[in-house]
């Protein structure tokens, strides 16, 4: 308080109290800030040029390109495997082996099977934010085939007359539910680009795979686009280190003609830079040699920029660097375990329901209604035979027995059961029994 407010017997008011959020405040440190809107628009804003600068991310940066492989194995490996809850053995068994000889067929392309299109779908989210997979019906049951997701026409955005609307292709009714997908015709050897209006296909002809961001969500965007920007500075970034390097190599030393007397070296206008080689000077001459400062403390910098690009793609660092230097056990351990978690949770959240239990549906209901699979009690219980478990692969272990004692403690302390350690390592049950039982008795079938 100043001396005169104290002679006159007044005090100072009290300062001012601000409620706010600081991160909304107006004023100088916001200034560049951007901010993100309701998620359908955003998307359908930049999903497009999103997606075709991943695509050329993916296959022209070295880092991205190891990144987005990390994580189709990772979400995939060899395929993941179901197997039937049936609670009869008998049909249980039925159901699977019929499952496996339909998913050598899978793909309507011939191509690969059931568990190499999973490994293409799993691409396709990674890239391009969805993976689209139509359900083709034909004689010999559903096949597969997997298209690109720029099909989907990004630009059929409209109210229809009878309550249903459609935005960037999706075709959705009053309670927000998919009806339909619009989809641009392309035939499968198509090489030209050409136009035609989009197609109508109703939804349960394809099966749209995308993890959402947001409640509400219609497409999928990119898994890169955290890192679209940083991953095109930080590639050129490389480049103009590398031309540096390159340069100076070329040029060890510069000699000056400090009276510009015309010197020649040892008869010649520029002197030789062979290994070993011993240049005269002419009188009147300097020597500056190149060392390019910049190089020396770039290291650092190159392995930080690397660990924001992983920490933007929810990779460990190694995953994306292949850099293994100063791991060991324990660390590399406690870095896979919560990205391990975030490849569970996709699994089961969002390629289980959006893509693997549909076609487990359609496949075993073309099996029932055409004969090929006894079900007398399926009326009575089609959720025993339209329902599987699905398990992925286990996870590649640093130190194979310990991992092998593991799952012996918990088959003993019935923590796991044998049909699922079974199919996290690719088999179905039955199969393997079958296997190690004519393994053990050779001569059963003579």
């Amino acid at each position: 308080m100043s001396l005169l407010s104290r002679l006159l017997g007044r005090t100072a008011p009290a300062p001012t109290a601000v409620r706010r959020f600081d991160g909304a405040a107006a004023g100088r440190r916001a200034t560049g800030m951007g901010t993100f809107g309701r998620i359908n628009p955003e998307i359908a804003t930049a999903g497009p040029r999103l997606r075709s600068r991943a695509a050329y991310l993916a296959v022209n940066n070295p880092w991205i390109a190891n990144a987005v492989g990390n994580w189709t194995c990772a979400l995939v490996g060899p395929g993941i495997q179901p197997t039937a809850k049936h609670p009869d053995p008998d049909v249980r068994k039925a159901l699977n082996r019929y499952f496996q000889e339909w998913a050598s067929q899978a793909d309507i392309e011939g191509r690969t099977d059931f568990f190499g299109l999973q490994a293409i779908a799993a691409d396709s989210m990674v890239k391009a934010g969805e993976a689209v997979v139509l359900l083709v019906q034909t004689a010999d049951g559903p096949r597969l085939r997997v298209i690109a997701s720029e099909l989907l026409d990004d630009a059929k955005t409209v109210e229809l007359a009878d309550g249903n609307s459609i935005y960037n292709g999706v075709e959705v009714d009053s309670d927000g539910r998919r009806v339909a997908y619009w989809i641009l015709p392309e035939k499968p050897n198509s090489v030209w680009t050409t136009y035609a209006p989009s197609v109508r296909v109703p939804a349960d002809q394809v099966l749209h795979v995308f993890k959402p961001l947001s409640p509400g969500q219609l497409r999928g965007i990119t898994w890169l686009a955290a890192v679209v920007l940083a991953a095109s500075e930080f590639d050129q970034l490389c480049d103009a280190h590398l031309m540096g390097a390159k340069l100076a190599a070329m040029h060890a030393a510069f000699i000056i003609d400090l009276n510009s007397t015309g010197a020649v070296y040892d008869g010649e206008d520029v002197p030789s830079m062979e290994p070993g080689a011993m240049v005269r000077l002419p009188g009147g001459t300097d020597v500056k040699f190149n060392s390019p400062a910049q190089l020396q403390q770039i290291d650092a910098f190159l392995k930080m920029n690397l660990r924001q690009l992983a920490a933007g793609l929810g990779l460990p660092d190694h995953l994306l660097s292949g850099d293994l230097t100063g791991a060991n056990y324990s660390s590399l351990r406690a870095g896979l375990l919560p990205f391990r978690q975030r490849v569970e949770q996709i699994q089961y959240g969002v390629l289980v329901p959006q893509l693997l239990a549909p076609v487990w549906r359609a496949v075993i209901l073309h099996g029932i209604l055409s004969g090929d699979i006894p079900a007398a009690d399926f009326e009575s219980n089609p959720a025993a035979y339209l329902t599987a478990e699905w398990l992925p692969p286990k996870p590649m272990q640093v130190d194979p027995l310990k991992d092998t004692n593991a799952t012996v403690a918990e088959l003993e302390a019935g923590l796991t059961s044998r049909r699922k350690a079974v199919a996290e390592r690719g088999w179905v049950l039955e199969d393997l029994e079958d296997e190690i039982a004519a393994e053990r008795n050779p001569n059963n079938g003579a």
